[in-house]
This record gives C-alpha cells, sequence and structure tokens, in this order.
C-alpha cells in the first residue's frame, strides 16, 4: 500500500506544476501500478491453483460434514459436550496436518455468558520474511444452538449448514495451505465458539489481537455455503458488499465472478450478524462474510431439517476450490490492494 501512496502523492505534487500533461501521465502511472499489481499477483494465484496435484475432494467434505454434524455432538452448543467434541475433532486435524497453533494451544480460552468455552485457532506462517508479520484471517463458527423443540420425534438441531459447512471449509483450506507452502502472508484459521450466543468468540479474538497489536490484513467468514445459489452468475454473495473493494479484487484475482452482491444480506444488515463483523469493529480493517444462503435455497435455519441429507457436497467441494485463487491472491500481494471504501 506504500507504493500506491507515495505514486498518489507525486502526482498530486506534479498537479500543483505548470504542466497540465505531467499531471495526466503521473495519474495514469498510478493507476497502471495497481492494476499490475492485481495481474501478477491474479496470475501467481492460477499458477499455484493449477499446480495442485490433490484438490480439496467430496469425500473429505463429506467425511467432515457427517460428523460434525452427526447426532452423537447433539447440536453443538456453546458449553456442551457436543461442541467439546467438534473442538478436539478440529485441533486433531490441524495437528495432523502440522498446522501450528496461533497461541501457546489451539485453544483461545473466554466466557461466554459464564460458560467457560473456546476457540481453536491455528496458523500457517507466510513464506515471504517481510510479509510474513502480515495476516489474513479465515474463518467460520462450530458451534450451533443444540437441543429445540421437538419436531416428529427430532430434536436436535444439528447445524450441517450453520455453520458446519463453513468449518469444513476452514479446516480444508488450513490443510490446503499447510501443504502448498505458498501464501507470502501468514494466515489465521479461526473457527468460532459462542457465535450464537452474539458473536462472542470472534469478539474476544478481535480483542485479543487488537490488544497483541497482530498486524490484520483481511478477515473472511464462510458461513452457510451447504447449497447454491439461485440464479445467480456468481458464487457465492458478500455481505457488507458496498465497504470495500474486496469483492472486486477476490474476482480479479480469481479471474472469474467468485463474489457478488445480494440486495437481501443488505436489507437483513447480515454483515453485522456474523464474525467479520467482530473484527471490522474492533481493527477497522476489511472484515466480510461469504454465503451461499439467499433466503430462497434452504427451508431449515435454526431448525431439526438442518441435516446432512440436505447439504449438496458437490457444491460445497467445487465452492471452496473456487475460493482457492483468491484467498492467494490476499495472501501473496505486495500491497494492501483490498482497502475499506470512504464513508
Amino acid at each position: 500500500m506504500k507504493k500506491v501512496i507515495v505514486f498518489l502523492f507525486l502526482g498530486f505534487l506534479i498537479a500543483c506544476g505548470p504542466s497540465k500533461i505531467r499531471r495526466v501521465e503521473a495519474s495514469k502511472e498510478a493507476t497502471t501500478s495497481l492494476e499490475n499489481i492485481v495481474e501478477a499477483n491474479k496470475s501467481r494465484a492460477n499458477n499455484v491453483n493449477n499446480a495442485v496435484k490433490s484438490p480439496i475432494q467430496e469425500t473429505s467434505v463429506k467425511e467432515h460434514l457427517e460428523y460434525l454434524a452427526s447426532d452423537e455432538l447433539m447440536g453443538r452448543k456453546t458449553g456442551s459436550d457436543g461442541l467439546e467434541k467438534a473442538a478436539d475433532y478440529i485441533a486433531n486435524y490441524f495437528n495432523e496436518y502440522a498446522i501450528k497453533p496461533y497461541f501457546d494451544s489451539m485453544h483461545d480460552d473466554f466466557e461466554a455468558n459464564g460458560i467457560p468455552t473456546y476457540n481453536i485457532v491455528g496458523v500457517v506462517e507466510g513464506s515471504d520474511p517481510n510479509l510474513k508479520d502480515e495476516y489474513v484471517l479465515l474463518g467460520a463458527h462450530y458451534d450451533h444452538i443444540g437441543i429445540i423443540e421437538e419436531v416428529m420425534g427430532d430434536s436436535i438441531a444439528n447445524g450441517a449448514n450453520d455453520d458446519a459447512s463453513g468449518t469444513v471449509a476452514v479446516m480444508e483450506l488450513a490443510k490446503y495451505f499447510a501443504e502448498v507452502k505458498t501464501n507470502r502472508r501468514s494466515i489465521i484459521f479461526a473457527l468460532f465458539s459462542g457465535e450464537e450466543m452474539g458473536l462472542l468468540g470472534s469478539k474476544h479474538l478481535a480483542q485479543r489481537l487488537k490488544q497483541n497489536q497482530v498486524n490484520l490484513y483481511t478477515m473472511l467468514e464462510i458461513e452457510m455455503i451447504g447449497v447454491p445459489m439461485v440464479d445467480k452468475d456468481y458464487s457465492a454473495y458478500l455481505t457488507g458488499y458496498e465497504l470495500s473493494n474486496m469483492a472486486s479484487v477476490f474476482n480479479s484475482y480469481s479471474n472469474g465472478e467468485v463474489l457478488g452482491f445480494l440486495p437481501q444480506a443488505k436489507e437483513y444488515q447480515l454483515f453485522y450478524r456474523s464474525d467479520n463483523a467482530s473484527f471490522y469493529e474492533a481493527l477497522k480493517i476489511p472484515a466480510q462474510t461469504l454465503s451461499t444462503f439467499d433466503f430462497t435455497n434452504f427451508d431449515y435455519y435454526h431448525q431439526v431439517g438442518d441435516e446432512i441429507e440436505q447439504m449438496n457436497i458437490p457444491h460445497i467441494t467445487t465452492l471452496i476450490n473456487t475460493l482457492i485463487p483468491g484467498i492467494e491472491g490476499m495472501t501473496n500481494s505486495d500491497a494492501h490492494i483490498i482497502t475499506l471504501n470512504e464513508e
């Protein structure tokens, strides 16, 4: 970002001089510089993605979803034995693929309205000595609402879509980056507890990172991606679409329309109803959520019917793979290209 600022400042100085031609040329140089950075990183991301020999597989996605949304976990309510089992499952997976704890352990402990609980937080260190102290955070919440009113003999709100689907995406992306080791910036992989109680886990982590003065570039939450969108020309929508240029930059890295605008997301203020809001409010960075729940394609939000049988495994797998080039671009750009828009 510093390089871009320098170009713009030089353009301003030249504009104060007598030569109108020099002012126009400086403006073109700044614009071209930004375009070149985006294009270079898009090319790098595509090359990395094409080189992967083992992309995310449907069998792995299904296996994780079947466990996290199983009756054994009893709806993963914060503070429950089911959530504890889910946490152990995620932490063990991170350990299996040498994803290091961000803190002293995988646990980021806090209390959710007096209930002891914790986020699971891992990290894949960046490869660039100048950029590895900057971070991109990928998150999802692994808690749900537990046991609710019985419907036809079933009282377990399994939360397959909300948000086991996003949790699986973060797990698979963590494995991917741990294996390819091409991210220049470091990536934090965070699974939040207490989301259903008011974003409590993400609020805790955001404040902890702020207190530790962590240089967090962007945050992307993955929420409810279990079924495809209906009649849309993009893969997922981005909450707070108009608050930053994340969607346009992400799409340029991806060479396609991956993230789009959903009017209902703005109408219902979904930006403030997911974990991304915690990081936006605490750190004033581009922090947004992507989702494919478009209010027409899934009838079981916070109901016992949110089960594995409703999930479209090929869609989830394809979407996770589709996200890789955009995330590669965010982690590999020389400058902070993704920025908040002026209010």
